[in-house]
This record gives C-alpha cells, sequence and structure tokens, in this order.
C-alpha cells in the first residue's frame, strides 16, 4: 500500500505527468528507395506540425535492393510493421503506409484520408494510465484499463529535426527527401497489466534525441497512451 501511494504521489507532483490529452501517433513507414515516398515524407513532416499529434518516421529496409540503401533503416522497424499487417489483416507490408494510433491505415498518399483518421482518433474515448517521466533514467506508467494479457511499454528515441538526404542511386537518384522525427531506437521495456509499473530506460545512443513512451495492446494493436520528453 505505501509503495503504490508513493507512486501515485510521485505521478501527481510530477510536471511530466500525463494528466493533458493523450496525442494522436501516426506512424509512416517509408524507405528511401521507394519512389512514392517523396510526397508521404513531405505530408507527415507537416503533419508533425500539428497539436496533438506525434509523428514519427520508421525507415524500412526492404526496398534496399532497388539500388540505395536507407541511411536510417532498421529491420526491426519492419518488423513493427509486420504485426500492423497482421493485425490489421492486410495482404503484405507496403510503403508508404501511415498507421494511426495502432487502430487504423491508409496508403501514404491518401493525405484526406489520413487526415479523417487523425480527427476520428482525436475524438475517440480515452481513459489513458498517468505517465511520467522520473530522471533520465525512469518512466513510470499508473493504474488503468490493461487489455487481456496486458500491453506492452514501448520506449521510442526519435530525431526531432527536419532532415534532407540526397538519393544518389535508385528510383530516386537526384532527389533530395524530407524526414521529420526519424526514430533512431525503439525498445520493448516490458509490459503493463494495469498496476503502477516503473520502467529502467536504457541510456540513449545519440545525442539530442526526443523521448516517447508508448502503452499498446501487443501485437500491433490499439494505442492506449503516450508520453513525451524533450531532447
Amino acid at each position: 500500500m505505501r509503495t503504490a501511494a508513493l507512486f501515485s504521489l510521485i505521478l501527481a507532483t510530477s510536471p511530466l505527468a500525463a494528466a493533458a490529452q493523450t496525442p494522436t501517433v501516426v506512424e509512416l513507414y517509408t524507405a528511401q528507395g521507394c519512389a512514392s515516398c517523396g510526397e508521404a515524407n513531405a505530408f507527415v513532416s507537416e503533419l508533425a506540425e500539428r497539436p496533438g499529434v506525434l509523428a514519427l518516421t520508421f525507415p524500412v529496409d526492404y526496398w534496399d535492393y532497388l539500388g540505395w540503401e536507407d541511411t536510417f533503416a532498421k529491420p526491426e522497424f519492419a518488423e513493427r510493421q509486420k504485426a500492423y499487417v497482421a493485425h490489421l489483416d492486410l495482404r503484405e507490408p507496403y510503403t508508404p503506409q501511415v498507421i494511426v494510433d495502432g487502430r487504423a491505415q491508409a496508403a501514404g498518399l491518401q493525405t484526406e484520408k489520413i487526415d479523417k483518421l487523425v480527427e476520428a482518433a482525436a475524438e475517440a474515448p480515452r481513459d489513458p494510465p498517468d505517465m511520467a517521466f522520473i530522471g533520465k533514467a525512469r518512466a513510470d506508467v499508473g493504474y488503468g484499463r490493461a487489455p487481456r494479457g496486458g500491453a506492452d511499454v514501448w520506449l521510442v528515441r526519435y530525431d526531432p529535426r527536419r532532415l534532407e538526404v540526397t538519393v544518389k542511386k535508385g528510383e530516386n537518384r537526384g532527389q533530395t527527401l524530407i524526414h521529420r522525427n526519424v526514430v533512431r531506437e525503439l525498445v520493448r521495456l516490458g509490459s503493463w497489466r494495469g498496476r503502477p509499473t516503473a520502467y529502467r530506460l536504457p541510456p540513449a545512443g545519440e545525442e539530442n534525441l526526443s523521448t516517447a513512451i508508448i502503452v499498446q495492446a501487443p501485437n500491433g494493436g490499439r494505442i492506449l497512451a503516450v508520453a513525451e520528453k524533450g531532447s
């Protein structure tokens, strides 16, 4: 009882407690070797400026064989996308693809559809647990309603800058592609089962990255809560 009470007190007094509205998470799966990804990258870069939206760019590596290896891609990003493919009953992964709050998806060039999905997600009822960062090495998730079997807690570290990459080979040769909020680290911290739980954060592998903690139903399910911390 004393431990739970202390945990609740920390959440209540922390300036980073997630009492504010949980942002809508927009995930872009893209690749520098994908001929149609440039426009989607630019659109998601604009989305990143909207209040109440956390836009994340996940570069994938399965188009590298087209002649240009994506400079930001990591295999774990493609694995995350595959989980969505299975959960949303899609045929196969593709780029550019946008996932909104783990609930719905659209092709990255379907900007009107994406706008509607973001609006619907913002209006959907939510009851997220309180969340807080405690220093640089810990994140806490409080009481709440967890899915059957619990939820996954993910650490996402991303570069908040607007990055440009000039592609020298392949289908996009000669083009300069815009990137925003490129994910650099994706780590599963553990499970959350509705009770207050503390998670240790590994040291960042790069400087000046922003951090998000995402509580999500397993295997590419819906996103339940998000806490953000700047670089």
